[in-house]
């Protein structure tokens, strides 16, 4: 690795620098090549290493260099401390996706892209992209923290279930979740030493009661040690998980206490606001909900009730506050918000004519919660229930929940910008809106065909 800071130096095209103390950044995993410049026509680039040290004596630099803005690209988590500690040090630092500046004029080299960045941030061609607040950013990282522990809980089950198998215990197909109050307590029998069927079977409890003799027959099995070995680790790390979830889920709270704001949740009209959805607790059979009630801690921050939204439990609304915040002045209207979100159609047209509406690919978390929710309202007696139906029989389910997303996705801009919650009008309500649309299109069809449409009694 090298240990020397390299500096070198390019003239710059005629066109005049609008800020000349602005300064670009190309990150890399051991090197980072920062760039500024000199004057008007000339430019200066340094490398330096990515140690703690290196990076101070970057910042250093570019302070004596009179810079105060500085532009770096999103390179997986490289950029994660530079950003961090040039924020700390008074910079406004500015992160810019890699598409927006991907074609770099003559060959591509690090060099060459730090320039790039520099001489376009300079001409204040640049986007930053959105980055929350620092209590946002800490709640977001709890939040990531606890949805992958649930997936590796999840990858112990299935170990439990492999084990089970390997042991001819058929518990999976007398019992709907082995993670349940009768499954776990069978588990923790066998890995007791209970090998007698009709003594496990006893251990179910509520419905599964009633079918006890399946169980019985289910729970002869072959108990050899490697199998009863590798149960027993899966079991443990699926309870080894679920405690790093609690610890997980006591910094979520202490976070949602922390931003809870003092100003009162506006009143709403009780004849229009939705019911209140019952809150689900963790239990013993049902650990995916938050040990406290996170519902109450969410409407605090955000001065309004999300999970009024249809589709949007607590676990969508957590989500959803974790990764955008509550400061949605980022976003002008909702339309570019949904924009960000990659929600929207595209408008792809060269030549006047359209290459291609489709939504642009997005990893947005936040989308892929709305999309969930979407998803979920094909049953739903609601307002929103009833056009993912109808859109869903005209443009197919992947469309549809597409569709029913953006929706969601404008109502949760205007809840989060004007603190209302969401107001259900019913599924009839949207029926009759779509007769009378139907109905107008008709009359306007018939008049252009000389025709007058006259309703029937």
């Amino acid at each position: 690795m090298k240990q020397n800071t390299k500096s070198s130096t390019r003239k710059l095209a005629p066109l005049n620098l609008l800020d000349p103390t602005c300064a670009g950044i190309d990150v890399g995993s051991n090197e980072l090549f920062v760039c500024i410049a000199k004057n008007q026509s000339e430019q200066e680039v340094r490398s330096f290493l990515t140690f703690t040290a290196d990076l101070r004596a970057m910042i250093q630099w570019l302070k004596e260099s009179n810079i105060k803005s500085v532009a770096m690209e999103s390179t997986g988590v490289y950029w994660i401390v530079p950003y961090e500690m040039l924020d700390e040090a008074g910079f406004e630092v500015i992160l810019v996706n890699a598409q927006f500046f991907k074609s770099v004029p003559g060959r591509k080299t690090d060099v060459q892209d730090c320039q790039w960045i520099q001489q376009l941030h300079s001409y204040g061609l640049l986007r930053g992209s959105f980055r929350p607040s620092n209590d946002i950013i800490e709640l977001r990282s709890y939040v990531r923290q606890r949805s992958r522990l649930f997936e590796s809980a999840a990858t112990q089950v299935l170990l439990m279930h492999k084990a089970l198998t390997q042991m001819n215990i058929q518990l999976n197909h007398v019992i709907s979740d082995i993670t349940g109050v009768t499954g776990l307590n069978i588990i923790r029998a066998i890995l007791q030493g209970q090998r007698k069927p009709e003594i496990l079977a006893e251990l179910s409890v509520g419905q599964c009661r009633k079918n006890i003799k399946l169980i019985i027959k289910a729970l002869e099995g072959n108990f050899r040690k490697e199998h009863l070995f590798a149960l027993e680790q899966s079991y443990e790390g699926y309870e080894f998980f679920h405690k790093q979830i609690h610890k997980c889920e006591q910094s979520i709270q202490k976070t949602l206490s922390s931003m809870q704001t003092d100003r009162v949740i506006p009143p709403q009209d009780n004849k229009e606001s939705n019911s209140p959805k019952k809150c689900a607790h963790k239990t013993k059979s049902n650990r995916s909900p938050y040990f406290f009630n996170a519902s109450d801690a969410i409407k605090k921050v955000t001065l309004t009730d999300l999970t009024t939204i249809p589709g949007v439990d607590t676990n969508t609304a957590m989500k959803i506050l974790s990764e955008i915040g509550t400061a949605m002045e980022h976003w002008p209207n909702a339309k570019a918000f949904a924009s960000w979100l990659g929600l929207c159609p595209g408008n792809k047209v060269s030549g006047g004519k359209i290459l291609s509406s489709k939504t642009k690919p997005t990893d947005n978390r936040v989308a892929k919660a709305l999309r969930m929710a979407a998803a979920s309202l094909y049953r739903s007696k609601t307002a929103i229930g009833a056009f993912f139906r109808r859109m869903r029989a005209r443009l197919g389910a992947p469309k549809a929940i597409t569709a029913v997303a953006h929706k969601l996705s404008r109502i949760l801009y205007r809840m989060m910008t004007t603190g209302e919650s969401y107001r259900e009008v019913g599924e009839n309500y949207y029926e009759q809106q779509y007769q009378e649309r139907v109905l107008v299109n008709l009359m306007k069809r018939a008049k252009d065909l000389g025709y007058i449409l006259i309703k029937a009694n």
